[in-house]
């Protein structure tokens, strides 16, 4: 597979049968090809697009004393400002090419669990109205991906709804400053696979992002201006015993002509509240698919995997 397939979510909440399903089964199969789609027809509108990144560029060009602020010690980067180069991917000690901010949940979730506050910045009230509403839309629409995955798993619609109501998820906004000088082996975003459920990315629109197909080769994954790169996570892949795929991908440097210039990108992390179990789905066991995983909850793994990163110690 050279490029990432297309899907229209517009498909799956139609009332025509045959769209749907056919929908349902060009998300799995993309998912279990390659692990990536690109999405039409989500809850985001252009107007909230726009107005979101005005709002993360004017953040991240504050003087980095003023942004400094915003980094809350002992949260292990999930909430507020983290500074360049603390991140790395796993198995990497170099830390990426990059600083970020993150917005978490504002809804409680069901099953008592305490998440963060969320971090305000003073400078600009608008910055965190405007990640709330994004993060809403964004959650709406993993709501339906997930629910259409549901179905092509032989699961129950509803299957993943409890989980993901007042889920962990995160919101990030991502800023890779201009290279000033040789970065070594250092990359914007060396390649990983995403912790989460499910990845829904804004700003793949150039070049950057890269996948891993099959082949082992590394694939431009670009998507249309109206449409989000979608990918499965760590965690789906374990529930599903990797039917559905979490892809290595990454973020590449860009060529030296480009080094003056920064690049933002927006991805939401859905996550599922802590205590959801990630054991293998029995039906996704046989035996040609013996079970690869070890029973663990989204809380635990997700700890195991902050390590990783460098942002647990």
């Amino acid at each position: 597979m050279k490029q990432i397939p297309s899907v229209d979510l517009g498909d799956f909440l139609s009332v025509d049968t045959n769209k749907r399903n056919e929908f349902i089964q060009n998300i799995g199969k993309a998912y279990e090809d390659i692990g990536f789609v690109a999405l039409k027809g989500h809850f985001l509108d252009q107007d909230l697009v726009d107005e979101l990144y005005a709002q993360v560029r004017e953040f991240f060009s504050l003087p980095y004393e003023t942004k400094s602020k915003y980094e809350v010690q002992g949260l292990a980067g999930q909430r507020g400002y983290t500074s360049f180069g603390k991140e790395h991917a796993k198995g990497r000690t170099t830390g990426d090419l990059k600083e970020f901010f993150h917005f978490g949940q504002h809804e409680p979730p069901t099953n008592g669990e305490k998440y963060p506050e969320n971090v305000l910045v003073d400078e600009s009230p608008a910055f965190n109205a405007v990640g709330q509403k994004t993060f809403a839309a964004l959650e709406k629409t993993g709501c339906f991906v997930l629910r259409a995955l549901a179905l092509h798993l032989g699961l129950d619609e509803h299957y993943f709804d409890p989980f993901i109501k007042g889920g962990n998820s995160i919101l990030r906004a991502i800023h890779y400053p201009p290279i000033t000088e040789e970065p070594k082996d250092a990359e914007r975003a060396a390649a990983h696979g995403d912790i989460n459920l499910i990845t829904l990315l804004m700003g793949a629109q150039g070049r950057g992002l890269q996948v891993k197909n099959h082949q082992g080769e590394w694939i431009d994954a670009i998507a249309e201006d109206d449409e989000l790169v979608i990918n499965v996570g760590d965690m789906l892949s374990r529930h599903t015993n990797n039917k559905l795929k979490s892809t290595i991908h990454r973020v590449v440097n860009p060529p030296k002509s480009a080094w003056h210039s920064s690049r933002y990108s927006i991805p939401f992390f859905m996550h599922p509240v802590s205590d959801m179990k990630l054991d293998v789905l029995p039906h996704c066991i046989d035996k040609n698919h013996p079970k690869r995983f070890e029973d663990i909850t989204a809380g635990e793994f997700l700890e195991e995997r902050l390590r990783d990163l460098g942002l647990r110690k």
